[in-house]
């Protein structure tokens, strides 16, 4: 339970970091406590996403990966952005990605700010 609290927080800081960091990757609410809930929501979709979407695009590009020589990965983690973005929109959360491009940077600043937020918190492992 310790590992999941501690990827949500860290998808949270991430995606917080490419919403301060891109213009077309919005986030809006009334006042900061609404914004760091829908934040936390916005992470818990994204790493739900991740969990059951991820691995199955994974598999069906593996060749991409192997031919690109893992470079696919920004595409992907794009991908699990946008689709995020796009469930966030249905459950009428104020969370939007504007672009597959920004996508593509929003995914590496998300990828490289949780890699590091992963080594800083605590986790079980």
């Amino acid at each position: 339970m310790k590992n999941f609290v501690v990827k949500t927080i860290a998808n949270a800081g991430a995606l917080a970091v490419a919403v301060w960091l891109l213009d077309k990757i919005t986030l809006t609410g009334d006042n900061t406590a609404k914004k760091a809930g829908t934040l936390i929501v916005v992470a818990l979709i994204f790493g739900l996403v991740n969990w059951l979407v991820k691995p199955i695009v994974k598999v069906l590009t593996f060749p991409l990966f192997i031919l690109t020589l893992g470079l696919i990965t920004l595409v992907v983690n794009a991908l699990m952005l946008l689709l995020t973005s796009w469930v966030c929109g249905k459950l009428d959360l104020s969370f939007h990605v504007e672009g597959f491009w920004t996508a593509v940077l929003g995914g590496l600043i998300v990828s490289v700010v949780s890699w590091a937020l992963h080594i800083v918190l605590p986790d079980e492992d």
